[in-house]
């Protein structure tokens, strides 16, 4: 009940931003402004999905952006060697997977601090693209590259769809497989899943191929919007990502959550940097307020379970 309420919360926190910029700025919802956030948030909201799935099972990874600029270029390279573009679309998803995967195995079977795998694979992985391409931008991408080859007006319909797609998918999965039922258990106590049978480090490994999986996906969907690929595209990337699925109500702890929490958190925070331009405020407080919004987000998850814990100690001592 606590995940619906939070799910209702941050429902309430769009429409009241919706109400408010419907009467400062109602040029906010024009046409043109509401196809540019939609694109902007879709590869947030693919990789939040596969970000859910990680913070479910216990753990976070905070390389996202660095996987996600490493697949970009990575796609763009591919798209000018000219290979098909489903192809380029398989082989960028196995990079992210491989990529995440790394970490995955070091964090479940060597049991090392997913914040510091992770945080190592950021450094890592920014330092060796920047070297690689010594700062070069990937251009003079071939013209079946951008907008996957459609006219322009069409792309947002089929990112879109794909999008919807892929998040169904998975929330079915979630809600009504067995595989989701092992994902929670995991999550909420990886000790009573082992001694109930599950593989909890093969949960956790899977957790982390998918996220690196749904990362590159994410970074075509973005990268095909451009003519051109910087190889710093992603900064900032996994602090929108991680304050999405806190927001949306899924434990920092692990075993709680749903995929509905994390599409509402990316609503929420996806508006908020718009809304600042249009309303004259400096776009560098959008990375304040995201902090601030999940210090709100963690309070509250955790203060009524620390409530709930001295009233049971409190019985027990009465």
């Amino acid at each position: 009940m606590r995940g619906h309420r939070r799910e209702g919360w941050v429902a309430l926190a769009i429409a009241a931003l919706g109400v408010a910029l419907a009467i400062a700025r109602p040029d906010y919802f024009s046409r043109g402004n509401l196809i540019d956030l939609f694109l902007a948030s879709l590869p947030v909201l693919i990789i939040a999905a596969g970000m859910t799935l990680v913070m479910l099972a216990g753990e976070i990874d905070i390389s996202v952006g660095s996987v996600f600029a490493a697949c970009a270029v990575g796609a763009g390279v591919l798209a000018k060697a000219g290979l098909p573009l489903p192809l380029v679309l398989v082989l960028v998803c196995l990079m992210g997977a491989a990529i995440a995967g790394l970490n995955g195995l070091l964090i479940a079977y060597l049991r090392l601090p997913s914040i510091v795998v992770s945080l190592a694979m950021l450094i890592a992985l920014r330092d060796a693209l920047r070297w690689a391409t010594q700062g070069a931008w990937v251009d003079e991408l071939p013209p079946g590259f951008q907008w996957m080859g459609l006219p322009q007006e069409a792309y947002p319909i089929a990112a879109g769809a794909l999008t919807a797609a892929l998040i169904a998918a998975i929330g079915w999965g979630l809600r009504y497989r067995a595989a989701g039922r092992v994902l929670y258990a995991t999550g909420s106590s990886a000790g009573a899943a082992r001694l109930a049978g599950i593989d909890t480090a093969r949960v956790k490994l899977a957790a982390f191929a998918c996220l690196g999986a749904m990362t590159g996906l994410a970074a075509i969907v973005n990268a095909m919007r451009f003519n051109q690929i910087p190889v710093n595209t992603g900064l900032g990337l996994e602090l929108k990502v991680i304050a999405a699925v806190v927001v949306g109500g899924t434990a920092i702890t692990g075993g709680r959550g749903t995929l509905l929490g994390t599409v509402l958190g990316v609503l929420l925070l996806g508006a908020i940097g718009p809304a600042l331009t249009f309303l004259g405020v400096s776009a560098h407080w959008e990375r304040a307020i995201q902090g601030a919004i999940i210090l709100v987000a963690v309070a509250a998850d955790a203060l009524p379970r620390r409530s709930e814990r001295y009233a049971h100690l409190g019985a027990r001592t009465a």
